[in-house]
């Protein structure tokens, strides 16, 4: 008898790269990683995991990635930074392809528990003009009026889950990303989210000497960040936990984009000149979790700090910058 697979789409990525690590820490097993990325772009890649490149948008390919599953994640998008999201709308929104069709592959294969990470994009823009943010409530999703693009797929695909619940009876939950991050992410190329593009910029203007950085927007945008140990917790968590309705995962600590700089700053031992790009994508003027909801289902919330989670991301992109330019490298 074929013992049954924790499926990961798109394993190959930051999350699912980490995912995939935690759930062979864990003694899981086995298990099947599927991207569309070749292999050698995975930002993590496990021999002993059973690793298939595959576009997810194609119903054959789900069917593959499915068979046999136990446990599916499907983190599988095509997404980026607010830089990627802005500019890319229709390419963020076929990622319903992988939406929907995982969701019938998982169906038909039977699988026991079906996990979907939809994204804080997925709230009401008009609660998040200010920078003074009063933190997002799952309720504040409706009516509708979420990110566009990225954040309207996102909001689809919540409601088919809720739907094929009602309708099949399948096992479905479902997280709201809140700015996840860590190392073995993005830290460049125009998908990388805040703190890896900042954390880069410092490292070039330490190691370039050229002593200034710019900065989208004006700095005061407000936002919550979560680590990638907090987002493996409270995946395990929601997945296996009653909680029956799409929830925040993400940290309450609420810091302003300014506020970021001085901390990776402090972290790099330097000062630098901003310069402020108006015409740059920002996003919402202010976002952050509100973290009831989860504590009330699990009375447990994401807790590890920016500043500690912030001086392991630069360090690893540090490392990765200096692998790939050099020490002293002048971009």
């Amino acid at each position: 008898m074929v013992k049954p697979f924790y499926v990961v789409a798109g394993g190959g990525g930051f999350i699912g790269g980490h995912l995939v690590a935690e759930l062979r820490r864990r003694g899981l097993g086995p298990i099947r990683s599927v991207d569309i990325k070749p292999t050698s772009e995975w930002y993590q890649c496990f021999e002993d995991v059973e690793n298939i490149v595959a576009d997810l948008k194609d119903l054959a390919n789900c069917r593959r990635a499915c068979k046999d599953a136990r446990e599916v994640y499907c983190l599988a998008a095509d997404m980026g930074g607010m830089g990627f999201i802005e500019t890319h709308k229709a390419a963020c929104m076929l990622s319903v392809l992988i939406s929907t069709h995982m969701l019938l592959a998982a169906r038909d294969a039977k699988v026991e528990k079906y996990f979907y990470s939809s994204s804080a994009c997925v709230y009401n823009a008009d609660k998040q003009k200010s920078e003074d943010v009063v933190p997002l409530k799952e309720a504040d999703a409706y009516p509708g009026m979420p990110e566009d693009g990225y954040g309207w797929e996102k909001l689809f695909t919540e409601r088919m889950c809720r739907h094929f619940t009602e309708d099949f009876g399948m096992y479905t939950r479902v997280a709201r990303f809140h700015n996840v991050y860590g190392p073995h992410g993005t830290w460049e190329g125009g998908r990388e989210k805040a703190p890896a593009a900042i954390s880069r910029k410092v490292i070039e203007a330490k190691l370039g000497g050229k002593k200034e950085i710019e900065i989208w927007g004006n700095g005061h945008q407000t936002r919550s960040f979560m680590y990638i140990d907090d987002c493996l917790k409270g995946i395990d968590m929601i997945l296996h936990g009653n909680v029956p309705e799409p929830i925040n995962l993400g940290s309450d600590e609420l810091v302003t984009i300014n506020g970021l700089v001085d901390m990776v700053e402090d972290i790099a031992g330097i000062k630098l000149k901003r310069h402020y790009n108006l015409n740059a994508p920002k996003g919402v003027n202010g976002r952050n979790s509100d973290n009831t909801l989860i504590k009330k289902y699990l009375n447990w919330a994401p807790s590890i700090r920016l500043r500690n989670g912030m001086e392991k991301t630069y360090k690893w992109i540090y490392d990765e910058y200096v692998a790939k330019y050099g020490s002293t490298a002048k971009r």
